[in-house]
């Protein structure tokens, strides 16, 4: 297979990622372990239980080069050019230990922290494995409808424009809208959904996606390199190369933490000698456990395998975060903001009450809606749906008027009619329907009135549909003692009513672009880290202004996902909750393991000054024990659900 031709079959060269380089287990992580574990038990039976301690010691040697020669040669390098890592302290560590003849403890120190060091790439592989994934959800080929017939033919030589075939049990190749066929789709590996979606003609669906019982055509939209799959892998690649404050912290405290260490070990190797009379060789025997059980191994990767866990995590659950900071900052945040339409509303106006005076409500809706059959307001689309609905037998409208910024006239049966404000009627007998015109604005609905330019018959009162979840949502936060603000450009009535229905602590309205900029700025003044929700276009200078800016519904939205720092693929508002409750997780793990590196650390050294521990010990549990702790702690928060609090 030619050069070309292996690019073109890998979907991580063909999209530019770069290929997985860690292996689950190795060829060579197995013979390292497998060889130096037989020679390391073979020379601790040699050394102890045989009269021949030269032969063990031979042996030990070997276990220890083989399992260590990596940390070994860093270490060498590392100490003649003075430059202290943890390698140096595990190198001098390992050559004090056969130089004062314990070399069973030596070569131990050495192969446990191969070990250590093989369980970290292992924990870094898995996240690098499950960006590949993604990836590898995307099929290599396509069946593309060219003239005339259906050839299959490499996705990356599929062009924008060309027609798909996606039969059933099919994953779709490419971003594409269906033209023709129906089906239903599974988008759990884009959205995390756990329920199938309906895709029918002008329906957009995604490369990864798996078509699940019926038949599509789909005209592709977007070449390979910017599916929607793509730019996942690529967002959550990326997040992987930023850093959280609490890293940054980390790593700068790693510079200094050696140096100190080694220092301190000099000291421990003098002082107690001519202070205390203790006998040199106890004295830097000592020094090396200290060595040992200082190694940050744990705490180095106490963060990150934590973030990188917490990462992939959200985005196989349809949350893409572009940084660790800003996972981080969610679990810390102590306010939501969010924006009102798009976001807590779906931005569609749907009837909610018909009231008739001296009519029937039915005939309310039939005038209403005939009236309205020759609009295209939003306002006449909800009453011509709901009239559908209700099965409402339309009529013919003469003589239709649209009077701008109060309604609509016309001749019915040859009787004149209006639809629209209180200022389209001089209505005399104002009271009869006053009560409940007033009482329906008071909810936040948007009222009209229906009946002759003279007298109303009728009122139909529209809101802006609250998503399902959205109450709920709200309730999950205010559990977990974070505060909600909801802004609006919606009036104040209007605001005000959907924030009282939804449980929303704080409610600004009437606001401009520039408005929640400047409210979003006051927020983080009076309580520090705000996290913005909004839809991802009208909201991007809010969005970009707080501390961590989340797009609601970006599925396919290319400038929702360049303009969050959070991206929540699908419509769906609970997420916001998922996020919250799965930073705060990640966050708590971190503080777990960062506690648990440092006081079994610190106790364990602690006896090593007394000569309470041994050298073998120190790594044992102090160094490859806590490394594995910390590792599977962080683990356990891949193990969330989908949709679900962590």
């Amino acid at each position: 297979m030619t050069e070309q031709e292996e690019g073109s079959s890998c979907p991580r060269c063909r999209l530019g990622a770069s290929p997985v380089q860690r292996a689950v287990v190795g060829r060579r992580e197995i013979a390292v372990f497998g060889v130096s574990g037989v020679l390391l038990l073979a020379g601790i039976f040699v050394e102890y239980f045989t009269p021949y301690p030269f032969a063990g010691t031979a042996l030990l040697l070997a276990a220890a080069v083989i399992s260590g020669y990596d940390v070994l040669k860093t270490g060498f390098f590392a100490l003649i050019r003075l430059r202290f890592s943890i390698a140096v302290l595990i190198t001098i560590a390992a050559a004090g230990a056969f130089l004062t003849g314990n070399p069973a403890e030596g070569a131990t120190v050495l192969y446990l922290y191969a070990v250590a060091e093989f369980l970290e790439e292992y924990a870094a592989g898995r996240a690098e494995r499950s960006i590949a994934s993604l990836l590898d959800l995307a099929p290599q080929t396509s069946l593309v409808r060219r003239d005339g017939s259906e050839v299959i033919v490499a996705v990356d030589d599929v062009g924008v424009g060309e027609v798909v075939i996606v039969r059933p049990g099919d994953t779709v190749p490419l971003d594409g809208i269906v033209v023709a066929g129906g089906s239903s789709v599974d988008q759990a590996a884009i959205t995390g959904e756990s329920v199938p979606v309906a895709k029918e003609v002008g329906d957009g669906v995604y490369a990864g996606t798996r078509n699940v019982d019926g038949y599509l055509e789909v005209r592709v939209t977007k070449p390979e390199r910017e599916s929607t799959i793509a730019r996942v892998a690529a967002l959550v690649a990326e997040a992987q190369a930023h850093t959280s404050p609490t890293e940054a912290f980390i790593e700068r405290f790693s510079r200094y933490y050696t140096p100190a260490v080694i220092l301190l070990a000099g000291l421990l190797v003098v002082v107690p000698p001519l202070a205390f009379g203790v006998p040199f060789f106890d004295a830097f025997y000592r020094a090396l456990i200290l060595l040992v059980i200082a190694c940050p191994c744990a705490l180095a990767i106490s963060t990150p395998v934590s973030m990188v866990s917490g990462i992939t995590t959200a985005a196989h659950n349809g949350v893409l975060i572009k940084g660790r900071d800003s996972l981080e900052a969610v679990g810390l945040a102590r306010v939501v903001v969010f924006d009102k339409t798009g976001t807590l509303t779906t931005g569609r106006l749907e009837v909610d009450d018909v009231i008739g005076f001296g009519v029937l409500e039915a005939e309310v809706l039939a005038v209403a809606a005939s009236l309205e059959s020759r609009s295209g307001h939003p306002i006449a689309e909800a009453i011509r749906r709901r009239a559908e609905e209700e099965g409402a037998i339309l009529r013919d409208v003469e003589e239709f008027v649209s009077i701008a910024g109060r309604g609509v006239q016309g001749q019915i049966d040859g009787a004149a009619y209006a639809l629209g404000n209180v200022a389209l009627f001089a209505d005399e007998d104002e009271q009869a329907w006053q009560a409940a015109y007033d009482r329906l604005e008071s909810e936040g609905k948007t009222v009209v009135l229906a009946g002759t330019p003279s007298r109303v018959i009728g009122l139909i009162a529209l809101s802006d549909v609250v998503k399902k979840d959205a109450e709920t949502t709200v309730a999950t936060l205010r559990a977990r003692g974070i505060r909600t603000v909801m802004l609006t450009g919606d009036n104040e009535r209007v605001g005000e009513a959907v924030a009282r229905r939804i449980g929303i602590d704080e409610c600004h309205a009437g606001l401009l672009p520039e408005d929640k900029v400047a409210m979003v700025e006051r927020l983080m003044d009076r309580y520090g880290l705000v996290v913005m929700v909004g839809d991802g276009v009208n909201d991007a200078p809010a969005l970009a202004r707080a501390n961590v800016g989340v797009a609601m519904g970006a599925i396919g939205s290319d400038v929702a996902i360049e303009a969050a720092d959070i991206v929540v693929m699908e419509d769906d508002i609970s997420r916001v909750a998922y996020l919250v409750a799965l930073s705060e997780k990640t966050v708590a793990v971190i503080r777990q393991n960062i506690t648990a590196a440092l006081v079994v650390k610190l106790g364990i050294a602690a006896l090593a000054v007394f000569g309470l521990v041994t050298l073998w010990m120190a790594v044992a549990f102090g160094d490859m024990g806590l490394s594995l702790a910390v590792i599977a702690n962080a683990l356990r928060i891949g193990r969330s659900g989908a949709g679900s609090s962590p």
